[in-house]
């Protein structure tokens, strides 16, 4: 049972995040979704459901009082955390002669260094109520191409730092995975989603496998999940 149990989601107030909180909130969870800016966290929040149920609150991953604060908000309101899920990312993807050195470290300081604050503020929590990380990271964790470099280091990256925390933590009863979707139908980076992405993840998918490895007997860890379109055009990958 679902019911009852407390999640953050970074990065939750659009994309895969929002429909993550979705999907919990579906199970009658407690969820507090964060953004970068506090207007916008409130305005997902409210279209999420009401304030017994769902928060919104300003943090930015690149700094780790900011993530501290989230946690202490949490724990504060609802007592504990059981699932923290890292999922914040953002991409520019250029050739490496064009990409500036701003790009660069934005990347790395989203989708990597935020993972690391994100956890490490999560983790004592976690410890207590011998609950779940989740890390959103992309089959761009594996997949390298042309155009990626930030994307594709700061995404294997995740991979390898997710697994070396499962390592970590598990003798302290707290279960990680890091889950690696290709397309997925999102707004990210900007890029609007048109019908012709149907064959795509849908972002509610992704919300789904995050409560069912929440469901999950606590013997299991699926560690490392892949997760592709099972049909997509012939040209894509």
């Amino acid at each position: 049972m679902l019911q009852g149990k407390v999640a953050i989601v970074t990065g939750g107030t659009k994309g895969i995040g929002y429909a993550i909180a979705t999907a919990m909130l579906q199970e009658n969870m407690k969820v507090a979704i964060t953004g970068r800016s506090q207007e916008a966290a409130d305005k997902a929040a409210q279209a999420l459901g009401n304030a017994d149920q769902v928060i919104g609150i300003e943090a930015d991953v690149r700094n780790y009082e900011s993530q501290q604060n989230a946690v202490a908000k949490v724990v504060e309101k609802w007592g504990k955390l059981d699932a923290m899920i890292a999922n914040a990312g953002v991409g520019h993807f250029v050739d490496i002669a064009d990409m500036t050195p701003q790009q660069w470290q934005e990347v790395i300081d989203v989708n990597l260094t935020g993972v690391f604050f994100s956890t490490k503020a999560a983790l004592p929590a976690l410890k207590e109520s011998k609950g779940y990380l989740m890390t959103v990271s992309s089959l761009a964790g594996t997949n390298f191409f042309a155009k990626g470099a930030a994307y594709n280091a700061s995404k294997f990256g995740v991979v390898g730092f997710s697994q070396a925390v499962m390592l970590d933590v598990r003798s302290a009863g707290v279960k990680v995975t890091t889950i690696m979707p290709g397309s997925v139908a999102t707004h990210f980076n900007d890029h609007p989603v048109t019908e012709k992405e149907a064959w795509k993840i849908q972002p509610i998918d992704i919300g789904q496998m995050v409560v069912d490895l929440l469901r999950m007997n606590p013997r299991t860890l699926p560690s490392k999940i892949e997760v592709r379109p099972s049909f997509p055009p012939s040209a894509s990958k």
